[in-house]
C-alpha cells in the first residue's frame, strides 16, 4: 500500500467501498472536523482526512466485525462481542494503515475513539467524536443544540454537552452505556470543576 496517496485517492477508495448513504455521511464528518478543527487550533488536513475515513470499516457487515477484529488481534471485551457494531471503530483504526495508506497514530486513535470516547481524549479525537454527531446529514432530537455549541462554546463543553446526551439517549433505550464514554464525560467534569461555563446544560 503505497503511503502518499492524495486526499482524493483515498476519498474514491472509500466511496468505492461504503453505501453511498454512508459515504455522504463521511464527507460531512470531515467536512465538520475541518471546520471544527480551525476553531480549536488543530491540524485542518489531518481533522479532515480522521474524520473522511473513521467509519471506512463500515465496509464490513455487523456479522463479520468480531472474526475481523480476531484477524487482526484487536481485544476487547464483552460489551463489544454483546454489541458488534462498536468495533468497527476499532477496525478502522488498523484499516486506514492497512488499505489507505496513512501513518499517523492520532489519526488511528481518533478512529478508535470515535464511537464511545475514552480517557485522555486529545483535541483531534473529540473533534472526531463530536463531528460525527453533528455532521449535516443528522437528524435527531437535540442536534440542533449541539451544532450551536459547536459554534460558541469551547471544545470540552460541547463534547460534554454531547457525552451526556448520547448516554442518556443509551440508558433511555434501555442499552449497554460504555464505560469509555462515562470515562470521558466524568474526565471533562472533573478537568473543569467549578468553572462557570460547566455550571448548567444548554
Amino acid at each position: 500500500m503505497k503511503r502518499d496517496m492524495t486526499y482524493e485517492e483515498r476519498r474514491n477508495i472509500l466511496k468505492a467501498s461504503l453505501k453511498p448513504t454512508r459515504y455522504e455521511h463521511s464527507l460531512g464528518v470531515a467536512e465538520t472536523a475541518a471546520f471544527l478543527a480551525g476553531r480549536f487550533g488543530v491540524d485542518v488536513q489531518r481533522a479532515r482526512l480522521a474524520g473522511l475515513l473513521h467509519d471506512c470499516a463500515r465496509t464490513y457487515r455487523n456479522d463479520e466485525l468480531v472474526a475481523e477484529a480476531e484477524k487482526r488481534h484487536i481485544v476487547f471485551g464483552p460489551l463489544e462481542r454483546a454489541m458488534p457494531v462498536l468495533l468497527h471503530a476499532y477496525i478502522g483504526a488498523e484499516l486506514v494503515r492497512e488499505q489507505y495508506g496513512v501513518d499517523d497514530d492520532g489519526i488511528s486513535q481518533a478512529i478508535w475513539r470515535h464511537t464511545v470516547g475514552g480517557a485522555g481524549m486529545t483535541r483531534l479525537d473529540k473533534i472526531i467524536w463530536f463531528a460525527d454527531m453533528i455532521e449535516p446529514n443528522r437528524d435527531y432530537p437535540g442536534v440542533e443544540k449541539l451544532r450551536r455549541l459547536a459554534r460558541t462554546a469551547s471544545l470540552d463543553r460541547m463534547v460534554l454537552e454531547g457525552l451526556s446526551d448520547s448516554i442518556a439517549f443509551v440508558v433511555a433505550q434501555n442499552h449497554l452505556v460504555h464505560p469509555d464514554t462515562v470515562l470521558a464525560r466524568n474526565e471533562i467534569l472533573l478537568h473543569h470543576a467549578g468553572e462557570d461555563e460547566f455550571r448548567q446544560k444548554g
